[in-house]
């Protein structure tokens, strides 16, 4: 994509490629029949979560298993905004992006509240403090069942498509609209923040805090920052979601599903936004592909109903193993490893690393050959 605009360069080169690339999804959707619009508007919601999860954990090294809590903090703030504003006669654009901002303050709050403990935890410590917010999920649910309905959830009035649009497209190809313009949005303005201060900042704290604040640095400000950066993402893809599937409920957003998604980033590539965008679809499509596939197979009802949702599970397990084994930059590296050894210079042959040395003459050809460092010296007077 550099190749293209080379005179581009920093934030103005990221926000082209983003709306180009968000264009681009836009467009595609006119390809996609309903069911593979729902999938795509799922796997730009997904996108949001994992892109600000990997930009935590691949920039900032702080490692967070509660990012579908933060996920499921978005989506009731959605719902409950969306639901009040129903009620009081407000649809349309209005209430999705009223829901949209309440979800997005909520879950800043939250993510807020976390970076105050990462500025203070690390490891296994910090993990187990983001661990303990995805499992009280239900919990919280349930003693607020009068207004999060408990297990159940919380369902969200039909958004149709605009009137403007009724006779161009469908209601999945709408919702996937939303979806990709959210997701262009939220993962711009994440890569732009990953380009800039911001950015170094966080990956100085990873490398070497002490360093870090020795050079002027405030890693708990940074810490803290990207957290709520991290947060805001989430809740984002959160809010999404809930649009798409017009319901949120804490089954939804389980221990199981938070590391899945920590798992979906390490395998598209610590740090890489592509990385992310692979990650989430591997999340959407894989279990519907290992689905197709069981249903395919002649198998009894028992065996099917065992190999319902455990396959997926172990087929990311085994894909985990093998990607670190082989690919430890993830999926998103392998493009920039074929790049990286193209470019590598090719070694002379043994014949003519002779033929070359047996051309020298000792004393006489170091007189008049200039060395490295005068050849360096002579281009910096």
């Amino acid at each position: 994509m550099t190749r293209l605009l080379p005179s581009l360069r920093g934030i103005p080169r990221v926000l082209v490629f983003g709306a180009v690339l968000t264009l681009i999804a836009i467009g595609g959707t006119f390809l996609l029949d309903p069911y593979r619009n729902f999938q795509l508007a799922t796997v730009a919601a997904y996108f949001c979560a994992t892109a600000g999860l990997t930009l935590l954990i691949g920039q900032s090294g702080q490692l967070s298993l509660g990012q579908a809590a933060l996920m499921a903090a978005g989506g009731y703030g959605y719902a409950l905004t969306a639901n009040a504003m129903t009620d009081a006669g407000i649809t349309g654009i209005p209430r999705f992006l009223t829901g949209m901002l309440v979800a997005v303050v909520v879950s800043a709050a939250l993510g807020w509240l976390l970076g105050l403990a990462a500025a203070r935890l690390r490891g296994p410590y910090l993990a187990g403090v983001t661990l303990t917010l995805v499992i009280a999920v239900p919990a919280v649910a349930a003693v607020f069942s009068g207004v999060l309905r408990g297990d159940q959830g919380v369902q969200i009035a039909y958004d149709g498509v605009p009137p403007v649009l009724e006779r161009l497209i469908a209601v999945e190809q709408w919702q996937a609209w939303v979806a990709i313009i959210v997701a262009g949005v939220v993962v711009t303005a994440l890569a732009a923040l990953a380009g800039g201060r911001l950015g170094l900042r966080m990956r100085a704290v990873r490398e070497d805090e002490t360093a870090a604040r020795l050079n002027g640095v405030r890693s708990g400000r940074v810490k803290v920052t990207a957290f709520t950066v991290s947060s805001i993402a989430a809740g984002a893809g959160g809010a999404v979601l809930c649009f798409v599937t017009q319901s949120v409920s804490p089954g939804a957003y389980t221990l199981a599903f938070s590391l899945l998604l920590v798992v979906a980033v390490v395998l598209g590539g610590l740090g890489s936004i592509g990385g992310a965008a692979i990650g989430s679809a591997l999340i959407v499509l894989l279990p519907w592909l290992l689905g197709t596939a069981t249903a395919a197979l002649p198998l009894s009802a028992e065996v099917a109903q065992r190999l319902s949702g455990n396959l997926s599970i172990l087929v990311f397990g085994l894909l985990l193993i093998v990607v670190m084994l082989a690919w430890p930059g993830g999926l998103a590296g392998l493009r920039r490893r074929r790049r990286r050894t193209a470019r590598l210079p090719v070694a002379p042959s043994h014949a003519a690393v002779v033929a070359d040395t047996s051309t020298e003459s000792g004393p006489a050809s170091s007189a008049h050959e200039p060395s490295a460092a005068a050849a360096a010296g002579s281009r910096h007077p």
